[in-house]
């Protein structure tokens, strides 16, 4: 029943053509050889093979652009679907409500869009290999100012990317950290305790009036816009989106400038769009130190892309030597009682 009802939403857009149906992991093993499509939705919980070793065992032989459709509600539950993330599914997906449900066409036209977004993304095999910090860059993070705060805006493949850069960091990680990362209503807090089992930092959901604390990491929640103000404080707004966005890393990033300024990390890691770009030279302007993710380590260079093109970035890295030079830039700060 579920099957015919992704069906029949995807088939009705023009645009849309569902070549094939499975209802479990290894007989989409053998239909993606046989179609070769261009995108997959995948449940996780299925028989024979769950939808976790199917994503993995695809991208190791077929890499195709793989979304994950969940109908859990269990925060617990939705954590484990970032598993599938890690192993190279493009986004999760809250499964659309019935027809007749008030949200009904909301949810099919996210699904809709995500669908055709993601066959748009170009994707590889993929093999983690560790990489050290090379010279130039410790050299350029001790030259940099005294850091408060670090900020980070993801989209598009950014789960894996911040879990890598979170499992980076050691338990005394001396400055804050606060996080916009676009997805599906639904799956922040599942997302935030899935990045909790890799890390050895407090992560959480922020919290509106929350002071934020040395060593913690803070998420910004759905459906909210995110800042900071002086003093060290999340205020949570219901500001309209920007950039089609609600949290935006816009928002985020020019309140961090405004607060903060030079004394701020920050930086942009794969996504789609341009999502705080241009905040992203705004905070360069200040003083504060920026990174964009490298092309090659990205599923989508979008977002860190753009801040290249626009001269904000003063350093492109790959998600392991970002957590290094944060490493570096903070144990620098320490020494020298910035």
């Amino acid at each position: 029943m579920v099957c015919e009802f992704l069906v029949q939403i995807l088939s009705a857009d023009p645009d849309i053509r569902v070549v094939g149906t499975v209802h479990d992991g290894e007989a989409a093993l053998i239909a993606v050889q046989q179609y070769r499509p261009n995108v997959i939705t995948m449940d996780i919980h299925m028989p024979k093979m769950d939808g976790l070793e199917a994503t993995r065992r695809i991208m190791e032989m077929n890499p195709t652009p793989i979304v994950i459709v969940s109908g859990s509600e269990d925060p617990r539950e939705v954590a484990t679907t970032f598993d599938a993330v890690e192993a190279g599914a493009l986004a999760v997906l809250r499964r659309p409500t019935g027809i007749g449900h008030t949200k009904h066409v909301a949810t099919a036209r996210e699904l809709v869009q995500t669908v055709k977004l993601m066959a748009e993304v170009k994707v590889v095999r993929r093999w983690p290999r560790p990489r050290t910090v090379s010279a130039p860059i410790m050299s350029l993070l001790r030259a940099s100012a005294q850091v408060r705060l670090v900020v980070i805006g993801a989209s598009t493949g950014g789960p894996s990317a911040l879990q890598t850069i979170f499992a980076g960091l050691p338990k005394d990680f001396p400055v804050p950290l606060l996080v916009v990362q676009h997805m599906a209503v639904g799956f922040v807090r599942g997302f935030v305790d899935w990045l909790a089992q890799s890390s050895g930092l407090p992560i959480q959901v922020a919290l509106h009036g929350e002071r934020i604390l040395p060593g913690h990491i803070y998420v910004a929640p759905d459906a909210c816009q995110m800042k900071v103000a002086h003093g060290g404080i999340i205020i949570l707004t219901q500001d309209a989106a920007e950039n089609g966005l609600r949290p935006s890393v816009s928002y985020l990033f020019r309140s961090v400038a405004e607060v903060y300024g030079g004394d701020a990390v920050a930086g942009l890691l794969t996504g789609m769009g341009r999502d705080g770009a241009e905040e992203l030279r705004l905070l360069k302007a200040q003083g504060a130190v920026t990174f964009a993710q490298d092309k090659d380590s990205s599923v989508v260079h979008g977002m860190p892309g753009e801040a290249i093109k626009l001269d904000a970035a003063m350093l492109v890295l790959p998600p392991e030597k970002i957590a290094a030079a944060l490493i570096n830039l903070t144990n620098y700060r320490s020494k020298n009682g910035a």
